[in-house]
C-alpha cells in the first residue's frame, strides 16, 4: 500500500508549488490528498503563478484552478506518513485556522515528515516552536522562522535543506532537491 501525504493547501497557493508536488509525489507512487479548509472533493482552490523577473519582489499572475481530492474535515492526521505545504499566499492564511495549526502540530510532534517551500514556512513557525532547527524559505520569511527559534538558512532559489524529519526550499525552482529529500525520507 502506498504512504499517504497529506497536503495542505489554500486559494492563491503557488501554481507550482501546489501542482508539481501533488504530480510528482503521486508518480513516484505515494497517495497525495489535498485538501483545504472549507472545501470538499471535486472543489478547486485558485492558484496564482510566481516568478522572479528583476523587481525588488516576485511577480504575481493569475494560475490554474487545482482540484481538491478529499475534503479537509474528513482527515485524520494519523494516516498520513507526511505534509506537503506549498507556498504562495495561502499560508498566510491558513495560519490563522486552529485546526490547520493542530493538524501541522500532529506532524511535527510526532515527527513525520514534513516538506515546506516559499512561504510554507510561515504555516510551520505559526504552529510549532522551530528552537534548534535549520529551516529555509522564501527570504521574506526570514524574520518569522527566526522568531519561531529557528536559524534561517539562506539557500540559493534552487536548492533545498533537510533538518531531521523537516525538509525546506526557498521557491519552486528548488522542487528537483526538496522532492528528492522528501522521498529519501520518507522511503
Amino acid at each position: 500500500m502506498a504512504k499517504k501525504l497529506l497536503l495542505i493547501c489554500g486559494d492563491f497557493v503557488e501554481d507550482y508549488e501546489i501542482m508539481v508536488p501533488f504530480q510528482a509525489l503521486m508518480a513516484m507512487g505515494y497517495h497525495v490528498d489535498a485538501v483545504c479548509p472549507g472545501k470538499k472533493a471535486g472543489e478547486q482552490v485558485a492558484t496564482a503563478i510566481h516568478d522572479f523577473e528583476g523587481h525588488q519582489t516576485y511577480s504575481e499572475k493569475p494560475g490554474h484552478n487545482f482540484t481538491l481530492n478529499a475534503a479537509f474535515d474528513e482527515v485524520k492526521p494519523e494516516d498520513y506518513a507526511g505534509l506537503i505545504i506549498p507556498g504562495g499566499r495561502a499560508p498566510e492564511y491558513l495560519r490563522l485556522n486552529d485546526k490547520v495549526l493542530a493538524m501541522v502540530r500532529h506532524f511535527y510532534d510526532a515527527k513525520k515528515v514534513i516538506g515546506a517551500v516559499c512561504h510554507g514556512a510561515q504555516l510551520l513557525a505559526a504552529a510549532v516552536r522551530l528552537d534548534g532547527r535549520r529551516i529555509s524559505a522564501y527570504p521574506a520569511c526570514a524574520p518569522e522562522v527566526r522568531l519561531a527559534g529557528a536559524e534561517y538558512v539562506d539557500l540559493a532559489m534552487d536548492a533545498a535543506l533537510a533538518d531531521a524529519n523537516v525538509v525546506t526550499a526557498p521557491a519552486w525552482p528548488a522542487h528537483p532537491q526538496w522532492l528528492r529529500k522528501i522521498a529519501d525520507l520518507l522511503g
